[in-house]
């Protein structure tokens, strides 16, 4: 058994869903293994990672706009410091997840055919967000 780990910046420049399946995938086949596990960790608590339709623009949309729904910038949050859309990034991050665990089988993660790994931005402003990959297998 061997494990790898690194640490990927994303830059993001807007909200939203920022899909990062190449640049895992391509980490992943760098270390050579066949069989494992992938855990993904994003680092924050204003942004949050999603496995998601990677062929359909409008489904990323339609799950954009049904988290502004639900957690709607707004100034009425008692927690605002950085601005009105700063409460409403940690909700977005609570419902969604701060890590994924994905199979690797055969060498390639073991992704569905039209499922991606997307970074959630859920802040208006640019970010440079973390994630920590770790990979056990052999």
């Amino acid at each position: 058994m061997r494990q790898a780990a690194t640490m990927l910046t994303i830059a993001t420049d807007r909200q939203g869903l920022i899909e990062v399946t190449d640049r895992v995938a391509r980490w992943v086949a760098e270390q050579h293994m066949r069989t494992g596990l992938l855990t993904v960790f994003c680092r924050h608590t204003s942004a949050s990672l999603v496995i998601q339709e990677n062929a359909a623009p409008a489904a990323r949309r339609d799950l954009e706009r049904y988290f502004a729904h639900i957690a709607p910038e707004s100034t009425e949050y008692e927690h605002g410091d950085e601005g009105a859309d700063d409460m409403p990034a940690h909700l977005r991050t609570a419902l969604t997840n701060t890590d994924l665990a994905i199979p690797l089988i055969d060498g390639a993660l073991a992704l569905g055919t039209w499922q991606g790994i997307y970074l959630f931005e859920h802040r208006r402003q640019p970010h440079r967000r973390t994630l920590a990959l770790h990979l056990i297998g052999e």
